[in-house]
C-alpha cells in the first residue's frame, strides 16, 4: 500500500455535522481488533490495514459512495485511504487525527490510548 497518492482528508467536526445532517457516509476502521475493545465509533464497519487487499472485494459497494477511513491517529487510514483511491475508490477520506482526534472534538467519552 503506498502513500503517494493524495487524500481528501475530514475533520471530526466537518464528519460530525455531515453525520448529523443525516448524510449516507460509510465509515471504514482499519484499527487491530485489540483496538476494538478499547473504543470505537457508532456505525462503522472493520477491515483491519493488513487484511485491507484481500479484502477489497467486501467494499465494492462503497466504491461509489463517501467512505471515510480512520484508525487511531490518522497515519493508517491515509494509507488505506490511499490504497483505495488507487483501486478507484472516488470519494474516500481520511478521518484527520483518528479516533484521538475524534475524541477531543467530538466525544470526550471515546477513551483515548
Amino acid at each position: 500500500m503506498s502513500p503517494e497518492v493524495a487524500v481528501k482528508e475530514i475533520g471530526p467536526g466537518d464528519l460530525k455535522q455531515r453525520l448529523e445532517a443525516g448524510e449516507e457516509i460509510a465509515i471504514l476502521d482499519v484499527r487491530e481488533p485489540h483496538e476494538l475493545a478499547i473504543c470505537k465509533l457508532d456505525n462503522t464497519f472493520h477491515v483491519p490495514l493488513a487484511s485491507l487487499p484481500e479484502r477489497l472485494a467486501e467494499l465494492a459497494s462503497y466504491k461509489d459512495r463517501d467512505l471515510v477511513v480512520y484508525c487511531r491517529s490518522g497515519g493508517r487510514s491515509a494509507r488505506a485511504a490511499a490504497f483505495l483511491v488507487q483501486q478507484g475508490f472516488r470519494f474516500v477520506y481520511n478521518l484527520r487525527g483518528g479516533i484521538l482526534a475524534w475524541s477531543d472534538e467530538v466525544d470526550p467519552t471515546i477513551a483515548r490510548y
